[in-house]
């Protein structure tokens, strides 16, 4: 097979690799066929019949696909028996990264199993038992485990998550990680009996490597970020220090990838040559010269690798710049993009599952942007205007990628890495590697080092911060727009035609300046209403839509700097759907999982005004004192002149649960939702008596209603449930939630009543429409991928008790 042969087999093998992951279900038959395929064109003779381009598109595709569904397979494979859910269990093994700061005073870390304890299973539902564990350990905040092998009493669960079409899916995070199970610790001791393996040995050193630099730099004022860009450990960051990062787009910096391993590489190589063209210019020839850099290249780059955790940017960038250097030491006279192609196989190859990570798709984006501008570039440039060149091209390039993924383009990014990725890469990165290799061999120097380091983080992290809390114009631009705004900035950076390049600027200024004075679009308008119930977890958040008009009663749950429905679920979606103002904003009272995230949603979305049953404290929970009206929950209104809306509150001094705001939205004799948010029996009761004034002439064909509190047992009483006679009941609930909801009691009383019953655990999140005067509900789950919605999967097992 011929050169180019080749990178056609290699290019058609990764994208095989990557279709796998857009099924919905992993078609075993298809990928037997696909593993013979190759076979059969590579012994029988028709081969001599194809041309070879052609057997090596066919034969790469088929592999990819077939190597992808092995390790998938296999992976879904182990898994918990559906009983060991819940249940207390004993498992011995080891540490397998590095613990962390969990929320609600915990430690989370991750488990290696080597044996599980008192089980009566079968030699091959055993060998199915999960091999990785994710572990929480409430009450544990000073990260302080009794040893590195460990016999632990916990309660285990299979891998679930929130379930939308867009935004974070933590269930995607763990399949790609390889968490196939996770849980909470009740009690840990310390197990020597656990024999540990070369992994095992490997996760313990680099366990007391961050031990060390703990202790070696516990003086230093940024010692977070010393940490993780020495060895990887991001434990120490705050929330503050993600919100900066994130604001700058500069999280990248302190993730070990590219950026770091080549520093190290270019060092490394750097060095070697001198000293080996010092040493000797005679007796080395010019090809032992190349193969001794490449050989210190590697071993520096692998042992930077695995000082940083060898984690799994780590890995992919190790394998970039081993093709990379690779390539330079034989000087190949072939297109710079074959070895683009190669690391691309490569990656792919040890890491099928890559395509998960968005990481992989970035890094692979910036380095295919940076080889378009300089390898296809028809001028040389400087070092000061490459430099400047190659961020402004990132920026652009990757705009429509992140559009792709759900993620926007920080401005202030731009201005951030043009100065923070040369400060880092010249002068932070040599200073942190070269002073840690000195404390370690002369620790008497640490006195000295530790000022410097903070110095320049100091320099840093002001300059980070002042970006970050400076005001940025957002840009609104359309699919289209954003890919020509990508497309013409490659184009001024690759052609040096100086008129071409002086009109291109002059556009892209021109169409940057109007989008940053352009006022946010418009809601798209809907011919029919629609109305979404967001997958949450425990908590509640659903929309509303009507012709252009947009309502959001409540916005789920959060934990400040942990976790937030508003950033992971509703923006994400709100945005993918091209919603861009909310008319109404209903927060029915102001607990947590129902009010998390007001300040977010109003940093992203223009909101007409705020109806709650708690004004004060939902004000109070506002950042910015006036930033948007708030009444009291009450009176009429209507929605894009389709859905009559009716807002209620009991009466009286009610705090909390009972103070929540009762929404109904009615679309003629069609159709009737309820959202009561989290009301008791006894203000049922209030409401069913308004209620039953307004509608006793006329009854909606179709009603329903969210099950009030989540399904709790204090809610829903039968007079509410005869009463209203929902058809369709929808649960907001947490899978396997330890307050247990919904209760098999109140799912009883609506099952009763003949409503079909739908939890958001279960179904992920809901559509429900109009169709010919009945509710159509469309479920997540149903066109979610094979690793989440698959036949025998934890959603399949799910059930409404």
């Amino acid at each position: 097979m011929s050169g180019s042969s080749t990178v056609i087999g290699v290019f058609a093998f990764s994208c095989g690799v990557i279709l796998l992951y857009r099924l919905a279900v992993l078609p075993a038959q298809v990928c037997l066929l696909l593993a013979i395929i190759p076979a059969l064109l590579w012994f029988l003779p028709i081969r001599r019949m194809l041309p070879g381009s052609f057997r090596a598109l066919v034969i790469g595709m088929a592999l990819g696909i077939a190597w992808a569904f092995l390790w998938a397979s296999d992976r879904l494979e182990h898994r918990l028996p559906e009983g060991l859910e819940g249940d207390r269990t004993q498992v011995s093994g080891y540490i397998c990264d590095l613990p962390s700061v969990g929320s609600f005073n915990s430690i989370r870390f991750s488990f290696c199993v080597t044996r599980w304890y008192g089980l009566s299973l079968t030699p091959e539902a055993y060998d199915s038992l999960p091999t990785t564990l994710r572990l929480a350990w409430y009450g544990k905040p000073d990260l302080v485990l009794p040893d590195y092998r460990l016999r632990l009493d916990v309660v285990l669960k299979n891998p679930h998550g929130t379930l939308n079409p867009e935004g974070f899916r933590y269930e995607d995070w763990l399949f790609r990680k390889g968490y196939r199970a996770t849980g909470s610790v009740r009690s840990a001791i310390p197990d020597p009996s656990v024999v540990c393996t070369p992994e095992c040995q490997y996760h313990r050193l680099h366990a007391r490597l961050a031990d060390w630099v703990d202790s070696q730099f516990a003086e230093a004022r940024h010692l977070a970020l010393i940490a993780s860009l020495l060895i990887g450990n991001r434990g120490h960051l705050s929330s503050e220090h993600w919100d900066v990062l994130k604001a700058t787009g500069t999280i990248h910096l302190v993730a070990i990838s590219g950026l770091h391993l080549g520093l190290v590489a270019l060092g490394a190589g750097f060095a070697a040559r001198r000293v080996l063209l010092a040493v000797s210019s005679t007796r080395l020839s010019e090809r032992s010269v190349r193969v001794t850099v490449f050989a210190v290249v590697l071993v520096c780059s692998l042992l930077y690798a695995l000082a940083a955790g060898f984690t799994v940017p780590t890995r992919r960038a190790l394998i970039m710049v081993a093709v990379g250097s690779w390539y330079l030491l034989n000087a190949w006279q072939v297109p710079v993009w074959h070895s683009l192609v190669i690391a691309l196989g490569a990656v792919l190859l040890f890491d099928p599952f890559a395509p998960l990570d968005q990481g992989f798709w970035l890094s692979f984006g910036a380095v295919s942007v940076l080889m378009c501008v300089f390898a296809g570039r028809l001028g040389g440039t400087g070092w000061l205007a490459g430099l400047f060149i190659a961020q402004v091209a990132v920026f652009a390039g990757l705009w429509p990628l992140l559009e792709l993924v759900g993620q926007g383009q920080p401005v202030a990014g731009l201005l951030a890495n043009i100065l923070a990725i040369p400060w880092v890469s010249l002068v932070l990165m040599p200073v942190l590697l070269i002073g840690g290799i000195a404390v370690a061999l002369f620790p008497a120097l640490t006195g000295l080092i530790v000022p410097l380091m903070d110095a320049l983080l100091d320099v840093l992290w002001r300059f980070l911060g002042g970006v970050a809390n400076m005001s940025w114009p957002d840009l609104y631009g359309s699919t289209p727009e954003i890919i020509g705004f990508a497309i013409l900035v490659l184009l001024i950076a690759l052609v040096p035609i100086r008129t071409f390049q002086l009109v291109g600027v002059a556009i892209v200024a021109t169409w940057v300046v109007a989008a940053s004075f352009q006022e946010r679009p418009d809601n798209p308008h809907l011919a029919e209403p629609e109305v979404r119930v967001w997958d949450v977890g425990q908590g509640l958040s659903a929309m509303l839509r009507a012709g252009d008009q947009v309502l959001l009663y409540d916005t789920g749950p959060e934990v400040e700097g942990v976790f937030s429905a508003a950033e992971s679920v509703l923006i994400p979606n709100l945005k993918a759907l091209g919603v861009a103002r909310i008319d109404t904003l209903v927060i029915s009272h102001a607990d947590n999982d129902h009010s998390g995230g007001i300040n977010q949603i109003l940093e992203h979305f223009d909101v007409g005004h705020i109806v709650t049953g708690e004004p004060k404290a939902v004000r109070d929970k506002l950042k910015r004192a006036g930033a948007v009206s708030i009444v009291e929950c009450g009176g009429e209104d209507e929605l894009g002149g389709e859905l009559a809306l009716s807002f209620w509150r009991a009466k009286g001094e009610l705090k909390g649960n009972d103070a929540s705001c009762v929404l109904t939205a009615r679309r003629g004799m069609e159709a009737e939702w309820v959202f009561p948010g989290d009301i008791s029996s006894r203000v049922e009761a209030k409401y069913l008596r308004v209620s039953r004034n307004l509608s006793a002439k006329s009854q909606p064909r179709a009603r329903v209603v969210i099950a009030p509190h989540h399904g709790s047992k204090t809610s829903s009483s039968k007079a509410w449930v005869d009463e209203l006679k929902p058809d369709v009941v929808i649960y907001t609930a947490g899978y396997r939630h330890r307050y247990g909801h919904p209760h098999k009691d109140v799912t009883a009383r609506y099952r009763s009543a003949g409503a079909t019953a739908f939890n958001t655990a279960c179904s992920g999140g809901l559509v429900l429409t109009l169709d010919n005067g009945t509710v159509k509900t469309i479920e997540a789950r149903h066109s979610a991928p094979f690793w989440i919605g698959g036949p025998g999967l934890t959603r399949a097992e799910c059930k409404i008790p």
